[in-house]
């Protein structure tokens, strides 16, 4: 058995000093004894990790080029077909490469966990490689060699727009119908199987590439894990669904497939007031993605009328523009600041904004990615991420004003070690193979970009 000696840790119940955590070999934690003391040393503030709830892994190498404007109104509309011209150039090994180096980034930056939303499935030409699952099981490998606890989620896709219309050219990567994605689906199962901490479960992408049919197909097919869905994104998303449903597309999604425990809608940026009541009022987690949403101008999650009728919300990195556990939380919060011209929206009186962030997004995340128990307690994965106490945004305060410090100011560079299933996989803020995957990764980033 694992014993570490926890210097200052926030626990489901509060903050305690000098927490002896037993690990069992499986990394999960055995019992939590505060004020006990004994054990491996761990300085510092120990936090629970963050699951990112939402990630595109190969989206990370473009972070940053699209940056230009066209001779029309950008739009995310614009950004999707530039990045449509981009992955036309990425193979399985570029696949790896680009996951391994952006998983790492996230164990940096305050996540222990990931769910990543795969739509990537084919070769550039759209023809599915021999093992029909091989750019998911990259994922698999990346997972495997950053020691990030994955939930991978396969997406289906099938169709152009709402309504089933033909796919586009750009999108020949992503197509399959249900027999090959059922065969994909197995090989992913298999595959996160013998992964420490693998999950797997399910992505309808969005009802723009999937039908009616064949959501109630999958939801039936793949009644357990995960559900994650693209939803209420764009407005013009919103209003091709009205145009062929006569109805929203939470609302169409609520009456299809039902909102449950195991469903997660990403963004939810244009939700009208009853679907946002209907969503809140359900177990189902909400997955902002804020500085993505922000980076594409989808809009701005009405978090702050969700949060208080009761919902629960995690959040993503999902194009990795920028990733940083601390940043997204904060983003979200100032979005709302600046939609409402108010402070300390996503809060309640006399509490910390950065603790309620984090515990609010701590149990959606875990709940989204089907995580296990949520926090240090029996039973969880020793997912531990440890703030530098000496950071500037962090010295002389203590618990909740030192959360906030590293939510409000410090994000990532405040974060000094992270452990997953009690195993240290960052050191002094770096990830412990950071060399080896940046030697893959810079070169594959060279061949993308010449």
């Amino acid at each position: 058995m694992t014993v570490l000696c926890l210097e200052r840790a926030l626990l489901p119940e509060g903050w305690a000093e000098r927490v002896t955590l037993r690990l069992g070999a499986d990394g999960r934690i055995v019992a939590v004894e505060p004020g006990r003391g004994e054990g491996e040393p761990v300085p510092g503030i120990v936090l629970p990790g963050l699951a990112n709830l939402h990630s595109h892994a190969f989206q990370r190498a473009m972070a940053g080029l699209a940056e230009v404007a066209g001779p029309g109104e950008d739009s995310f509309w614009s950004w999707r077909e530039a990045m449509y011209r981009f992955l036309a150039r990425l193979g399985p090994d570029e696949v790896e490469a680009i996951a391994a180096f952006a998983y790492a980034e996230m164990l940096e930056a305050g996540f222990t966990a990931v769910g990543e939303f795969h739509y990537l499935h084919h070769d550039p030409e759209g023809v599915p490689y021999a093992e029909p699952a091989e750019l998911a099981l990259r994922h698999v490998e990346a997972a495997r060699a950053t020691g990030i606890g994955l939930t991978l989620l396969p997406s289906f896709y099938a169709h152009g727009e709402v309504g089933g219309a033909p796919p586009g050219e750009g999108q020949r990567r992503f197509v399959c119908d249900l027999d090959l994605f059922a065969k994909l689906h197995e090989r992913c199962a298999r595959a996160i199987r013998d992964l420490p901490g693998g999950r797997i479960g399910i992505a309808p992408h969005s009802i723009r590439a999937v039908t009616i049919e064949e959501l109630r197909w999958l939801a039936e097919l793949f009644p357990e894990g995960p559900l994650h869905v693209h939803a209420s994104e764009q407005p013009r998303e919103v209003e091709a669904c009205r145009r062929v449903h006569g109805t929203t597309p939470i609302a169409l999604l609520a009456e299809t497939i039902g909102l449950d425990s195991r469903t997660c809608l990403i963004h939810g940026t244009h939700a009208t007031e009853a679907e946002r009541r209907r969503f809140a009022a359900s177990p189902a987690v909400l997955g902002s993605c804020p500085i993505t949403e922000a980076s594409l101008g989808d809009g701005i999650v009405p978090a702050t009328a969700f949060f208080r009728e009761g919902g629960r919300f995690g959040v993503g990195s999902d194009s990795n523009v920028q990733i940083d556990a601390a940043a997204e939380l904060r983003q979200l919060e100032y979005s709302q600041r600046l939609a409402s011209g108010r402070r300390n929206c996503l809060s309640e009186p006399g509490r910390s904004t950065g603790r309620v962030l984090f515990e609010t997004a701590l149990a959606g995340g875990a709940q989204a990615l089907e995580r296990g128990p949520v926090g240090l307690r029996p039973g969880a994965s020793a997912d531990l991420v440890v703030l530098d106490p000496d950071h500037p945004d962090l010295l002389g305060r203590s618990d909740d004003r030192q959360l906030d410090g590293w939510i409000f100011c410090a994000g990532k560079a405040a974060v000094r070690e992270v452990r997953v299933g009690g195993r240290r996989v960052v050191e002094a803020g770096r990830h412990v193979a950071k060399d080896g995957i940046g030697a893959r990764y810079r070169p594959v980033l060279a061949r993308l970009l010449s």
